[in-house]
């Protein structure tokens, strides 16, 4: 069967959407691209606990107000890196945005992140100045980061010390002269951490070209095939904005489209049910563990609830087809699509779009604008037509620049032909739609989380016990994966799975803790010496 958007002789997929024409102003910054689109939207961003709202008459002088304050409060410049170490807020992509616009540098972080943690990803990038709340300002002051004190309240007490510098910030005179740094598209704007495809977290580097070319072909694309005004939809932001996805979706895409999004600090399936009734969302970005519970609230509402809701789009992590079925059978009147894309593509990869075919519910979408792939025999490294499964390559303006200092890392994932290898094993099938299969990769998707299997490892090898240590991801019906540790113990020295556990849960996010801990003898290597993950995982299912 021939197609014409994959090519024998090459082995490139191509999009079967129409090429999208991206600015080609070398001189362009990602925020000045977002205002310069025109809508007729009125408010942006609604705190989902309190009603209090920001509206787009609003938002820019808020945006340039902090750009000027962080220059001449804080005497942050262009390419100084700033982290912003929050949960969601209204503020949140108020913050980001005036980082960007200053042509500085912006780093997210899970604000659940230890101290540790946080010490060890700011310490290659110089961080000047960090967002972040009251209780971890101090945190911040001792690894040399000038704290700024973020309310959680946002009809927050603006008399209060500890706020006195965010309120400077954002009610300081935007009409100061900033003397505007000239920015390129090709310069960078913000290191996002991954997993990438093996080993621990590296810095992905994204430049502005990368993030406006991620509001264009992934957000905006997928707006305009809707038969609404996109002013006319609401959407909730429960996916966290320090994740790629949520970055892109709401604190940059969604706003240059004049949506109203209500955003939710914390995640609770109850108030995730009250805010769709009461804000009448019609669009619920989500991870796999989200379109579980959904579909559970559903089922015991009887159709007397959620009737607003128009789109649920899922991403971050694969999910089961049962799940699908279970949701559209709960939600007949909501359309549900899926989405593939990685940090190191800024979101980009494929989408779904408003399809009755049951069939492709499970896929991951077409292929999105302006974007290539191949899909490679892992072995041989030949190319795949349509039907057969290989490893996926990604190539297009969204791929980030590179991995922050590492060479080594950028060389074995980008290709001199610019060639993104996922690690993900996919298929095309006959109609173009991706279907994800497996992963080459090592990192554990923990509800749409990454977890480096590395980086836990780091953490158990420093346990005086503990002579070595790997991890790997167990399924799980509710996370997708948990981490799993297999330990070997230092020889006369005791040591429990309780107290392993809890030496890891001290020094990491409460989503990277460690689960279960099995003790062996010999941790499983090649004679390179890295660790054999494939045999840790047939032992691990060999013991359930």
């Amino acid at each position: 069967m021939s197609h014409n958007w994959f090519s024998n002789q090459t082995g490139i997929y191509t999009s079967k959407h129409p090429q999208i024409t991206l600015p080609s102003d070398p001189f362009l910054d990602i925020v000045s691209f977002i205002f310069s689109r025109k809508h007729t939207g009125t408010t942006a961003l609604i705190d989902a606990a309190s009603g209090f709202s920001i509206s787009y008459n609003e938002l820019e002088p808020l945006v340039k107000s902090i750009a000027t304050g962080l220059h001449y409060n804080m005497g942050v410049s262009k390419g100084d890196v700033v982290l912003i170490l929050l949960p969601n807020s209204i503020y949140y992509p108020v913050i980001l945005l005036g980082v960007l616009y200053l042509g500085a540098v912006v780093t997210t972080m899970n604000p659940l992140s230890s101290f540790s943690e946080v010490k060890k990803q700011t310490l290659g990038l110089h961080v000047n100045v960090g967002f972040c709340l009251s209780h971890r300002a101090d945190e911040l002051s001792s690894v040399r980061i000038q704290p700024v004190s973020v309310p959680e309240n946002v009809a927050y007490d603006v008399n209060e010390p500890r706020f006195a510098m965010f309120f400077k910030l954002i009610s300081g005179d935007h009409d100061v002269v900033l003397r505007q740094t000239v920015i390129r598209q090709d310069d960078t704007a913000a290191i996002m951490y991954s997993s990438g495809t093996t080993g621990a977290s590296k810095g992905v580097v994204l430049t502005h070209k990368n993030l406006i070319s991620g509001v264009e072909v992934f957000v905006r694309f997928e707006a305009s095939q809707y038969e609404v005004r996109p002013e006319d939809n609401v959407y909730l932001a429960v996916v966290p904005m320090f994740h790629i996805y949520g970055l892109i979706l709401f604190t940059m895409g969604i706003l240059s489209l004049g949506t109203k999004i209500v955003v939710m600090k914390k995640y609770s399936v109850d108030e995730t049910v009250r805010c769709i009734d009461t804000y009448k969302v019609t669009h619920v970005p989500s991870v796999p563990p989200l379109v579980s519970a959904l579909t559970k609230a559903g089922k015991g509402l009887f159709g007397r609830r959620l009737m607003s809701l128009v789109q649920v789009s899922c991403g971050a992590a694969p999910l089961s087809t049962r799940t699908i079925y279970e949701f559209m059978q709960c939600f007949p009147h909501v359309d549900f699509i899926q989405g593939y894309g990685m940090s190191e593509s800024t979101a980009v990869g494929t989408r779904g779009f408003n399809t009755r075919d049951v069939h492709k519910y499970a896929s991951a979408g077409l292929l999105a604008p302006n974007m290539e792939a191949k899909v490679v025999d892992w072995v041989t490294g030949s190319n795949l037509p349509p039907g057969k499964t290989g490893e996926l390559w990604l190539r297009g303006p969204a791929i980030m620049k590179e991995y922050l200092n590492n060479v080594g890392a950028t060389s074995s994932t980008i290709d001199n032909e610019g060639w993104l290898h996922t690690g993900d094993i996919v298929y095309f099938d006959q109609d173009g739609y991706l279907y994800i299969v497996d992963r080459v990769k090592e990192i554990i998707k923990y509800k749409g989380f990454q977890i480096a299997p590395a980086d836990l490892e780091d953490v158990l090898t420093s346990h005086p016990a503990i002579l070595d240590a790997a991890v790997t991801g167990a399924r799980d019906e509710e996370a997708g994966e948990v981490p799993v540790a297999f330990v070997t113990k230092r020889p006369g020295i005791e040591v429990s799975e309780s107290s392993v556990i809890d030496f890891v849960a001290k020094q990491v996010a409460p989503y990277k803790k460690v689960r279960r801990v099995i003790f062996t003898n010999v941790i499983p290597r090649s004679a390179a010496g890295k660790i054999l993950r494939r045999k840790l995982k047939d032992k691990l299912y060999s013991r359930l």
